[in-house]
């Protein structure tokens, strides 16, 4: 019997979702491979909850492999997509340096996702700090301690004040859950630094339209500002950034903002493996029919944030959000499924049951089948919703005790470096070539 194989390139929440629904769905002759840079899926709503210590960083993530069981995981870079040839070249590594490798595909399911767009604003690139993967989520909560721990020694209060003044550029769901997240942490940490002054730590939020949280009705997004003011947070409505340089960020009026770190939570960038695919785009996101094959191809598909996929329910674009591309991901299998067995494929059509948003200090906000929650217990439905999301019993239960340990116990402010001991380079041992290496 002829094996066939369906390649799906990207292990986010779209692509591991299609591959547990294709290993029900598609017959024994058929194989699945799973390409992705890591072997884990990133719950990235989560994200915040890691610089905020409230998570520790393997609890916001899943090994793909314990996920699925028919599915062969392959923790690669692909390097280049050939459509002609049906095959998808990929590097062992994360550089695409790495021993180069190739597999074919009889079908080819695209949900590698966007990137982060941090040229959207001058100066941006190179000094503000993105939040998009777990890498980025522990290099904040690094920096945050470290900006603690430099302003413990510094006897200049104006260097103290700018060490400790955090600039968070978006006010959508991921801009006002790490200012939150943020805001609660420092706040919880700065009596463990006698030598800060409380008034210095600030945390700011630059929005650039007249309402935080614009995806939700707007009595949640005033209940969102003033809470999150009513926390210290400096709230910046109509205000947009121009420039970002190693002082802070200067707004669109003139108008500058001291501060050490500077956090991106908008714009995003399309995907190199977009960009050299010979398929239409719009607006960084392939172009695809109503039942996510890519015009133009017979057995080419695509769904998630890199994906354009037109929802039949309204006629509109689907969000770039994991809820969607959790209904994007079943509808696709049973697609695939369909085209395979020769029948007539389905249109997406799907309407959310509603979103939420953690605004910090055990506060959130919500809105589920058109009814509108805020406080504490809008906070304990979001803390629920993510609890049933995340795999395996085992993680659940400590995802679960760790967010009631952070209740009453205060946050770890451990840094947590990376940096490997040279037991060899201490005794004196190297040989020339560590040397050199080192």
């Amino acid at each position: 019997m002829e094996t066939k194989t369906v390649v799906i390139i990207g292990g986010g929440f779209a692509g591991a979702r299609l591959a547990q629904d294709l290993e029900r769905r598609l017959p024994a002759k058929w194989s699945i491979a799973l390409l992705s840079r890591e072997n884990f899926i990133t719950y990235n709503p989560l994200l915040p909850e890691v610089v905020g210590a409230s998570l520790l960083p393997g609890h916001v993530i899943a090994p793909l492999r314990q996920m699925l069981k028919r599915t062969r995981v392959h923790m690669v870079q692909v390097t280049r997509i050939d459509t002609a040839e049906r095959a998808v070249h990929y590097s062992d590594d994360d550089t695409g340096g790495g021993a180069p490798g190739m597999l074919r595909y009889d079908h080819l399911v695209v949900a590698c996702g966007q990137g982060a767009n941090l040229a959207i604003v001058k100066g941006m690139e190179r000094h503000a700090l993105p939040l998009k993967t777990l890498g980025d989520a522990l290099y904040l909560r690094n920096r945050a301690i470290e900006r603690l721990e430099r302003a413990e020694l510094e006897m200049d209060r104006d260097m103290q004040r700018w060490l400790t003044t955090f600039i968070v550029i978006g006010g959508g769901f991921s801009g006002v859950e790490v200012a939150g997240g943020l805001a609660d942490f420092l706040r919880a940490s700065a009596r463990f630094y006698r030598s800060i002054d409380p008034e210095h730590v600030r945390v700011h939020v630059v929005h650039g339209t007249d309402r935080l949280l614009p995806e939700l009705p707007p009595t949640l997004g005033e209940f969102t500002r003033t809470q999150m003011m009513a926390q210290g947070i400096d709230v910046r409505l109509n205000a947009r950034a121009a420039q970002v340089d190693e002082h802070g960020v200067t707004l669109a009026d003139g108008e500058k903002l001291a501060g050490g770190t500077v956090v991106c939570t908008i714009g995003t960038a399309m995907n190199p493996l977009i960009a050299n695919l010979p398929f239409p785009k719009v607006r960084g996101r392939l172009t695809v029919a109503a039942d996510m094959s890519v015009p133009g191809s017979d057995n080419v598909w695509s769904l998630g944030d890199c994906a354009a996929v037109p929802n039949a329910r309204d006629g509109s674009v689907s969000p770039p959000t994991a809820q969607f591309a959790n209904q994007q991901a079943r509808q696709l299998a049973a697609n695939m499924a369909r085209r395979i067995a020769g029948t007539a494929t389905l249109p997406f059509s799907y309407k959310a049951i509603g979103q939420l948003s953690a605004i910090g200090h055990n506060k959130a906000v919500a809105e589920l089948f058109g009814l509108r929650i805020t406080g504490f217990v809008a906070w304990l439905l979001w803390r629920g919703v993510y609890i049933l999301k995340i795999p395996t019993l085992g993680r659940k239960v400590r995802v679960f005790l760790e967010w009631n340990w952070a209740m009453f116990f205060p946050p770890d402010i451990a840094h947590l470096g990376y940096t490997r001991r040279s037991v060899a380079r201490e005794a004196g041992l190297e040989t020339n070539g560590e040397k050199a290496a080192a």
